[in-house]
């Protein structure tokens, strides 16, 4: 596999903070950062910095997500609140209360919005209703820092620092899987875009193990222990590979083949570990971030329509762009 370190983007006041997610890329091509107060966006066809928001000297950024078709982007606070923007406008349309601390992950379907907090709550939005939120789900006992949805929308899994996996179906209030395997805090998780059912997760430093469950008879399938913290998890649509990134002590990325688990490839070059991962639109670069304040992308997977890995050609030319 040929991987490109294509470019890297100055990320002033990129927090070191494993609970949040600051770092977003929407289906437009349009990466979305949080760097302390603000939320910048960077058009990754034309390179151009928007600033978003600026959420004032006592509030922080501490997650961001756009929606599936990628207009608008919800912006979680410090102070618990969900705001949701129009990234096009920079026009924000709505506020929403209901967390009694720091909003940091939030997660989309097509029609709801999950929000998870350091209160240990996870809060159901729909921008449809008046209300602040239409659901709460309690199950975790310490913050949530993981959340993602099945690509069919019907289950969301949630992580927490309790070292919980929890899954929910839409009905219920509560959980419909416990799983309990990982000894430490678990915000990594993604669905398999090949596999209906299955989800894989990462746990924090004193864990360090990536593992694999079918979410239908809740059984783990396989795990694998890295050799370090795992801080994020994406599943390539591409090809049926993941991509890992790790804390201590490597702040490496990690490329895996599924399900025979054999390391593709091996990225460093951050000095602080890889607490944010985003990939693009169309599957073939990441976008990592940690607190050395870099935002680094990378040529990781094959196109969609060549099977075989090909040499990129590069979107960006290798160099250091400041993002604000």
């Amino acid at each position: 596999i040929t991987v490109l370190l294509l470019q890297v983007l100055d990320a002033p006041s990129l927090q070191d903070d494993f609970y949040l997610n600051v770092v977003d890329w929407s289906s437009q091509n349009v990466l979305a950062v949080g760097l302390g107060t603000c939320v910048y966006l960077w058009s990754a066809s034309n390179s151009k910095v928007t600033k978003l928001c600026d959420l004032g000297p006592n509030d922080s950024v501490c997650s961001v997500q756009w929606t599936r078709e990628g207009s608008y982007i919800s912006v979680g606070t410090h102070f618990g609140q969900v705001q949701v923007w129009d990234g096009t406008q920079c026009k924000r349309v709505r506020t929403m209360g209901g967390h009694q601390t720091r909003t940091g992950v939030l997660a989309w379907n097509s029609r709801i919005l999950a929000s998870g907090s350091r209160d240990r709550n996870i809060l159901q939005h729909d921008l449809r209703v008046p209300s602040d939120f239409v659901s709460k789900l309690v199950g975790h006992k310490s913050e949530v820092c993981g959340l993602k949805w099945s690509h069919d929308d019907r289950q969301l899994a949630s992580g927490g620092n309790d070292n919980q996996l929890l899954v929910w179906n839409q009905q219920s209030q509560q959980p419909i899987l416990k799983l309990t395997e990982h000894t430490a805090a678990v915000k990594a998780i993604t669905w398999s875009p090949h596999q209906s059912g299955l989800l894989a997760s990462g746990g924090g430093t004193a864990d360090r193990c990536i593992r694999f469950w079918n979410t239908t008879t809740g059984h783990q399938l396989n795990h694998i222990d890295t050799g370090s913290q795992v801080c994020n998890l994406a599943w390539s649509k591409n090809v049926n590979e993941l991509v890992s990134t790790h804390g201590y002590s490597q702040n490496q990325i990690m490329v895996w083949k599924y399900p025979s688990l054999s390391k593709v490839a091996t990225l460093t070059g951050h000095s602080l570990r890889v607490l944010y991962l985003a990939m693009s639109p169309d599957g073939q670069t990441i976008v990592t971030g940690a607190g050395d304040e870099t935002l680094r992308f990378w040529n990781v997977f094959p196109s969609m329509k060549t099977p075989a890995p090909v040499k990129a050609t590069g979107l960006w030319s290798l160099g250091r762009t400041h993002i604000r």
